[in-house]
């Protein structure tokens, strides 16, 4: 099992402006002094390696000097997560977030061996826990290149919603989240990586991206929240748009054909 690691940070309100604007909220941004929107704190605690200790993905090689463990799998997805709100964290004050891991869990797939691995982080500030987050990644074997693709069949999204709003993601939008989260991740912004590694379609928008625009409509809906629970069902396009939708404490993204691309719960 690998050690906890903490990375502490000075949370600039600067970042949170760029993404209040990345996001393209109304409003002004949070300034120094301000309580952070939730999930706003994912543009913040960068775990920068050097080149030679990223993968071919451009994430931090797993079994380094990281929280994540050896996973011996190639491609990387972010499942899902699990948020407490204990405390707002503050704009332009000092922070630190603490990771574990779990000891990965391996299964087998219909496409091959999966293994899945949950991070524990812990931010505190001033000596306060604000938040507790649960992150699941899964990590997949490369496809067969002799094999037919699969034709996943993802579940349908809810016709009935309380409210929706419809959202578009370019290459733009795409490029400057992934600055602001420091996600390497070439499936965001290398179109041919995405399309002759990975397998997909086209470049693919953040899973926490999507996430971080429902627990906002959550917010302003239902008020201040206490916890927000997500999972990724399938993966959404640059090319596609995207309906967030709700339904009391239920929430979804759905995409252009109705299927269902995350579904969450807020409290």
């Amino acid at each position: 099992m690998t050690p906890p690691v903490t990375i502490p940070d000075v949370l600039d309100p600067a970042r949170a402006a760029a993404l209040h604007a990345t996001l393209g909220r109304a409003g002004p941004p949070p300034e120094a002094g301000d309580p952070l929107p939730p999930f706003y704190h994912h543009v913040y605690f960068w775990d920068a390696r050097p080149p030679a200790a990223l993968g071919r993905d451009g994430h931090p090689q797993p079994g380094g000097d990281g929280a994540v463990p050896q996973t011996g799998l190639p491609r990387r997805m972010w499942a899902g997560g699990r948020l407490t709100f204990h405390a707002p964290l503050v704009a332009g004050r000092a922070a630190e977030k603490t990771t574990r891991a779990d000891p990965p869990v391996r299964k087998e797939g219909r496409s091959g061996p999966l293994v899945f691995v949950t991070l524990h982080h812990a931010l505190r500030q001033g000596g306060t826990l604000c938040v507790e987050e649960a992150q699941d990644l899964v990590y997949r074997t490369d496809p067969d290149p002799g094999a037919p693709a699969p034709v996943p069949v993802p579940p349908r999204a809810p016709e009935e919603a309380d409210w929706q709003v419809d959202r578009r993601f370019d290459t733009t939008t795409l490029f400057r989240y992934s600055a602001l989260t420091f996600n390497g991740h070439r499936i965001h912004y290398d179109l041919d990586y995405a399309r002759r590694v990975e397998g997909y379609g086209g470049l693919v928008v953040h899973g926490p991206l999507l996430a971080q625009l429902l627990v906002l409509e959550a917010e302003a809906r239902l008020g201040p929240l206490s916890a927000f629970r997500f999972r990724a069902m399938a993966p959404l396009l640059h090319s596609e748009a995207a309906t967030l939708a709700g339904r009391g404490a239920d929430l979804w993204a759905a995409g252009p054909d109705a299927r269902l691309l995350m579904q969450a719960e807020a409290e």
